[in-house]
């Protein structure tokens, strides 16, 4: 499975932890930068990261900031993107089993690199149960982001 990966300046730091455990998962990072911590917009390393699962280029996407959830915000704007910022391993599988969630964020000043390791190996390892309640739940998250980008 393809794997977009991008990080903001304060996401830098768990740079190579995260494209390390995607390639010892058996899968394949996409790098979408950056490749410092000069200073970047996180908005923009979300929205790389949303748009390569949207365009089918990339099947998830972890995507790393200073707390997670400034990324998490920015991606979900991008119509057919769940994200979910999750810093333990239970959330992190559990966010894909019931919500088909396909963007994991992180934050860098919130999880060390052990965790890190866990939790995104937790949600590369997970499946959509595809059982009729999560289906349902998930088609009523469709229905409300559908009416408002139609």
């Amino acid at each position: 499975m393809k794997v977009a990966c991008a990080f903001d300046h304060a996401g830098f730091p768990l740079k190579e932890i995260v494209l390390e455990t995607v390639r010892e998962h058996g899968d394949e990072p996409i790098d979408l930068g950056t490749n410092s911590t000069d200073p970047v917009d996180y908005p923009d390393t979300a929205r790389a990261a949303a748009d390569a699962v949207r365009s089918g280029r990339a099947a998830r996407a972890v995507v790393v900031c200073g707390s997670g959830a400034g990324v998490a915000v920015a991606a979900c704007k991008v119509p057919g993107i769940r994200a979910a910022c999750t810093h333990d391993t239970y959330s992190a599988h559990q966010c894909v089993e019931h919500d088909d969630v396909n963007v994991l964020c992180l934050g860098a000043r919130v999880i060390g690199p052990a965790l890190a390791r866990e939790v995104i190996t937790a949600f590369l390892g997970a499946a959509f149960t595809g059982e009729e309640r999560h289906v349902r739940r998930v088609g009523k998250i469709q229905a409300i982001e559908d009416e408002f980008t139609k």
